[in-house]
């Protein structure tokens, strides 16, 4: 049974970086593509990157783009998100994911197995 646990989360200030990560457990790691997803308060899950199995297909929501960045260890079955320069809209819960059949996807419906999440809060 695959089990995700993110850590690294906390309160930051805006312009201030943090790194989220994610130990998978109980399959091959490398057979997953991998996920990041948030939920701000009150509102719905989204989807914030992904990654292949391989690591050489990354995908971002645009607001995001240039400002985090995905990065998985195969040997470490570990998956990170670095996040630089962040902003009060930035404020979530952040979930890692992740994807049995392996392709990079933006859709929650898609990925198999989720983690409880990490609370990000950034003050203005």
């Amino acid at each position: 049974q695959v089990h995700l646990q993110e850590s690294g989360g906390g309160s930051v200030e805006a312009g201030d970086s943090l790194i989220l990560s994610c130990a998978f457990s109980g399959s091959r790691f490398s057979s997953y593509a991998m996920g990041w997803f948030r939920q701000p308060p009150g509102k719905e899950r989204e989807f914030v990157a992904a990654i292949s199995w391989s690591g050489r297909i990354t995908e971002y929501l645009d607001t995001v783009k240039g400002r985090f960045t995905i990065s998985r260890d195969n040997a470490k079955s570990t998956v990170a998100l670095q996040m630089n320069t962040l902003q009060p809209e930035d404020t979530a819960v952040y979930y890692c994911a992740a994807d049995q059949v392996a392709t990079v996807s933006r859709k929650v419906y898609d990925y198999d197995v989720w983690g409880q999440g990490a609370q990000v809060t950034v003050s203005a």
